[in-house]
């Protein structure tokens, strides 16, 4: 069982390591503190919900439904072009989030909104978690345990980068660090957005 753990929890790490919507969001919360503990959460109980899915045999369900792959392709390119547009307009003004203790904060329920978003519109995360690690899951004769090693390292991902990302503090006390910030925030979010659009 340790080893069919430890293979799950190897499989969703290194998926989740490479750069993308979600893990961009989380580093930015966490480098301005702001819903650091739901933001981390959300992703990674949505994460562990696909896993689930892909384990148990319903993530197939997806790939049966022909306009599925369409709607979450162009939904999900959409939103990230909205919103790898407004951090770049963030890194023209000079950065909106330069204080971690600025009073003028995001909503919780506007935050969450953005990382449900973020999470549940990007088909690569239904490729990686449902589809992919449901097929490999498949190969071992203990899919549950698979399934929650890969589950557990969404928690330890999403949560070591949202309340590490602290650390980097000195680094973001300087405006420029932001707007460097923003702009690569808001480039990767169009590269995605791309890709989804030609994948």
């Amino acid at each position: 069982m340790t080893g069919t753990f430890s293979s799950g929890f190897a499989l969703g790490f290194g998926l989740i390591l490479a750069i993308g919507a979600q893990n961009a969001f989380v580093l930015r919360q966490g480098l301005a503190r702001e819903h650091v503990f739901w933001t981390c959460l959300t992703c990674a109980v949505s994460d562990a919900i696909l896993i689930a899915a892909g384990v148990t045999g319903t993530g197939a369900l997806a790939t049966r439904w022909a306009s599925f792959e369409t709607v979450m392709r162009y939904g999900g390119a959409a939103f990230l072009i909205w919103y790898g547009a407004r951090n770049l307009h963030s890194a023209w003004r000079g950065g909106a989030m330069l204080n971690a203790t600025n009073k003028a904060r995001t909503s919780l329920s506007a935050t969450l909104t953005t990382v449900l978003a973020l999470t549940w519109l990007n088909p690569h995360v239904y490729l990686d978690t449902a589809v992919l690690i449901g097929s490999v899951s498949a190969q071992y004769d203990n899919r549950l345990w698979f399934g929650l090693g890969a589950g557990a390292s969404s928690f330890v991902f999403f949560f070591g980068l949202g309340f590490g990302a602290r650390f980097l503090a000195p680094v973001f006390a300087r405006p420029q660090a932001w707007q460097v910030l923003d702009i690569v925030i808001g480039l990767t979010m169009w590269v995605i957005a791309i890709r989804l659009l030609y994948m």
